[in-house]
């Protein structure tokens, strides 16, 4: 798929990031991304609250996310940022249990609108990831995807990426997390930057 973009999220991509979530009712179950953040989700908080808590955390700089846009509209992201931003991960306990140190960031999921599923979305949002993560000082970066090979998942479900989407960026299988699932690893330089252009442009 050509001519996509990608922007971060902050404050004044919010909006996009808002009417992309709200055109799928809040995405799996009005989580409106919340699940991994220190909140996580409750049965006590509402699709609303939700929804407060992760623009009250965009504005102040604290939840971290590459948007991808294909001419003026948000079709999808990848959530990054820090472990302290992004504790809750799925299989936290066996991921714990033989931690050696823990990353510099996390990728943690990815979402893309249903009518552009399967054009490259969610390769363009790791990269964008990735690359945010260079400008803002890069470092050791993990993900947690799914192996696919030999079955057969719906797109739906594949909400932590797939193996083969995070090697096709670099990424290098660390341990097993799950019965599917993989921790996975590579290092991100920093991109140096000065007078508002990248060094070697």
């Amino acid at each position: 798929m050509t001519g996509l973009r990608v922007r971060p999220l902050d404050a004044a991509t919010w909006p996009d990031f808002a009417a992309l979530v709200e055109r799928h009712k809040g995405v799996w179950g009005g989580c409106w991304c919340m699940a991994f953040h220190p909140e996580g989700l409750s049965r006590d908080r509402d699709p609303q609250q939700n929804r407060w808590e992760k623009e009250t955390r965009v504005r102040e700089g604290r939840a971290h996310a590459a948007l991808v846009y294909d001419g003026p509209d948000c079709v999808g992201w990848s959530q990054f940022g820090p472990p302290a931003e992004l504790p809750r991960i799925k299989h936290r306990h066996a991921y714990e249990k033989d931690l050696d140190a823990l990353p510099d960031w996390r990728v943690t999921c990815f979402f893309v609108d249903r009518a552009h599923r399967g054009r490259g979305v969610a390769a363009a949002a790791l990269e964008g990831a990735l690359q945010e993560i260079a400008r803002l000082g890069g470092g050791s970066v993990e993900g947690y995807p799914e192996d696919t090979e030999g079955r057969k998942v719906s797109a739906s479900f594949l909400f932590t990426g797939t193996v083969t989407l995070f090697e096709g960026r670099g990424f290098e299988r660390v341990r097993r997390l799950g019965k599917h699932h993989w921790v996975m690893s590579r290092a991100v330089p920093e991109r140096a930057v000065r007078a508002g252009r990248t060094a070697g442009s």
